[in-house]
């Protein structure tokens, strides 16, 4: 596919897929379930295969083990300046946390910064960033859920979750990580043969939008301008500061630093939902916020990296 082909394409397999959703969320009562059966599915049968193709035929090095430290650097410092942030909002206690969170947990997955990595780099961009983001099972089971757990109220969290990330075949694509780069190591190389990874992200992509739909509400969509604009001081700004600094420190350049900056302007994650939802945080404020993060990044931020920044 050409640049604009896969532009046009994601646009409109994130438009379609999450306006089916939301009209689907009026008409039936049991989509809740039918988007957990998607989910599942995306994550076991379709989304490890792409990660498997697209590491396994990129040329491994030393520096690429340092994307993975530079994702969890990210995520860390955009949840440092959500705890600086959140006490000036004046939120109550669980949507101070469901803040924290959206502030910390990007969308660096091929539902946004993967693709935009793949559109703007090509397959070697696409397998780099999930070298990247191979932090994110690790620290969502590790950090962010047991957190959530401790602002709702709930005790004994973190072992579940522990146990659940070793055995839970929803982490299928960290696997996949491993599996690609045990491939690279043990000199096995990639068959050449065609794999159909546009189709496939298009697919997952899809997917994921749909089940966003399916949850979001327009409730309270003007009342929450302050959390959605201290928000966007953090993912579009302060974030990009810390990646630029960082890369001043780390000795990468070429793809994997256009990586890792690229993904520094990441809006915010589906797992922010996600989270509240599960440790009944506030999902209104998740769901608002990631969807006026996301729209505002498609609609200002990634015309101005495209024209301006030079991705």
């Amino acid at each position: 596919m050409t640049f604009i082909t896969r532009f046009i394409l994601f646009q409109l397999m994130i438009v379609i897929p999450f306006a089916v959703g939301t009209f689907s969320r009026r008409r039936s009562a049991g989509s809740q379930q039918t988007t957990k059966q998607l989910i599942r599915l995306n994550l076991i049968f379709i989304e490890p295969f792409i990660v498997l193709w697209s590491i396994w035929g990129i040329e491994l090095s030393r520096e690429l083990f340092l994307l993975p430290v530079s994702g969890v650097f990210l995520v860390l410092a955009g949840g440092l300046m959500g705890l600086v942030i959140a006490p000036v909002l004046r939120l109550e206690r669980r949507s101070g946390a469901t803040f924290k969170i959206s502030a910390s947990l990007a969308n660096h997955g091929f539902t946004m910064g993967g693709f935009l990595c793949y559109l703007f780099m090509g397959e070697e961009g696409l397998g780099i960033s999930f070298i990247f983001l191979s932090y994110f099972m690790i620290y969502l089971f590790l950090v962010i859920f047991p957190y959530a757990g401790l602002a709702s109220g709930e005790r004994n969290v973190s072992i579940g979750w522990v146990r659940d990330f070793f055995l839970n075949l929803r982490n299928m694509p960290l696997y996949a990580v491993f599996a690609a780069i045990g491939l690279q190591l043990g000199g096995v190389s990639r068959p050449q043969i065609f794999f159909p990874i546009d189709l496939l992200m298009l697919i997952s992509i899809a997917i994921y939008y749909y089940t966003v739909g399916i949850n979001f509400s327009l409730g309270g969509r003007l009342k929450y301008w302050a959390p959605n604009l201290a928000l966007a001081v953090i993912k579009f700004i302060l974030v990009p500061l810390a990646a630029f600094g960082l890369l001043q420190l780390v000795p990468l350049s070429g793809i994997p630093a256009r990586v890792i900056m690229l993904q520094a302007f990441m809006p915010a994650e589906t797992y922010s939902v996600v989270s509240a939802v599960l440790f009944d945080l506030d999902s209104e404020l998740a769901s608002n916020m990631f969807v006026f993060n996301t729209l505002f990044f498609l609609i200002v931020v990634l015309p101005l990296l495209i024209f301006v920044g030079g991705f």
